[in-house]
């Protein structure tokens, strides 16, 4: 019988200093502050210099990370790295970000499920730890949307921000950690958002301006009806595995793509808006990125306890979502 849980034991985020806000939109595109905040919750985001590469903000959140886990790089024994904007696509974020923290012993590996990555990755970094074949797992969340974005794309340019978030997992206390999840792909939605690397298809570039072939697209209304329903499942179908109730969870931390969305999904699953994590209005959506920074945040203000039941939600590009129900503690 296993004597231990599986669980996260540091967090830590990094932010660009450099902030753009609805008002300085409003004179790069034709918007306004009352719309974007109207329309997404939001009112500033944070951007990485574009001399500055990306996998610096993830170092840093790394860094963090393992220091409040009481560890050292050195005790990581693998690294999984969420991103859809990577700086190369050889080597990977995770030997980027490996080198700069010099943690020589670990293993490192990227995954893309987009915005669903981070929710992806820990259940990953579950099955390493539980089978014994590695103690320590840090998992980073980093995302430099703001270079994947065209500015003068009014409909997709006051959405995205850059952030990292980072946390290491490994053995905690039989009472706490993770106690379910649950993945799910839906391929054949995945031309509802896109994102053009080495082969780009003619239909993709009718969706874009000529020399912006390699910027986010979405069809808004198709992701918008698919994220509601996707988020609002995903909860369902986790504390359905844990046999529990949506009234004995204290905290739900959901993926920060959009206010409306997060409302609409806590409408469908009958909760108080009490019960989310909302820093969508401080960060924009920062992807994969959104769960950890929130719950660093979360858990560096106080307002995540020892015990507290809660639940990690995430939709995103693929298309994708999942969730995980854990305890909070060590």
């Amino acid at each position: 019988m296993v004597d231990f849980g599986i669980g996260i034991l540091g967090t830590g985020k990094y932010l660009p200093g450099r902030i753009l806000t609805n008002s300085d939109l409003e004179k790069m595109v034709d918007t306004s502050d009352e719309w974007i905040v109207r329309r997404t919750g939001m009112k500033k985001r944070h951007l990485l210099d574009e001399n500055t590469p990306s996998y610096v903000m993830g170092a840093e959140a790394a860094r963090l990370a393992i220091q409040d886990a009481g560890l050292t790089p050195m005790d990581i024994d693998l690294i999984i790295v969420s991103t859809e904007v990577p700086d190369y696509l050889s080597p990977s974020m995770a030997c980027l970000i490996q080198r700069e923290i010099n943690a020589e012993r670990a293993a490192a590996i990227d995954v893309n499920a987009a915005c669903t990555g981070f929710v992806y990755a820990m259940t990953v970094a579950q099955q390493f730890i539980q089978t014994g074949y590695y103690r320590h797992v840090l998992i980073v969340a980093n995302e430099g949307l703001s270079r994947i974005v065209d500015w003068e794309d009014r409909s997709t340019c006051v959405l995205f921000g850059d952030a990292a978030g980072a946390v290491v997992m490994g053995r905690v206390d039989k009472r706490f950690g993770i106690r379910k999840s649950y993945l799910a792909a839906f391929g054949n939605l995945g031309h509802n958002l896109t994102i053009p690397c080495c082969y780009i298809p003619e239909e993709e570039r009718q969706k874009r301006r000529a020399g912006k072939e390699r910027v986010i697209w979405q069809d808004g209304g198709e992701v918008f009806t698919f994220a509601v329903k996707a988020m609002a499942e995903s909860v369902r179908a986790v504390i359905d595995k844990a046999n529990i109730t949506i009234d004995e969870v204290d905290l739900i931390v959901p993926h920060q793509a959009n206010l409306r969305i997060i409302s609409s999904a806590a409408k469908r699953l009958e909760i108080d808006e009490g019960k989310l994590s909302v820093i969508l209005h401080e960060t924009g959506n920062i992807s994969s990125a959104s769960i950890p920074v929130a719950l660093d945040m979360e858990s560096k203000s106080g307002r995540l306890k020892e015990g507290d039941t809660v639940v990690l939600v995430a939709f995103g590009g693929g298309l994708t979502c999942g969730s995980i129900l854990l305890t909070w503690g060590k």
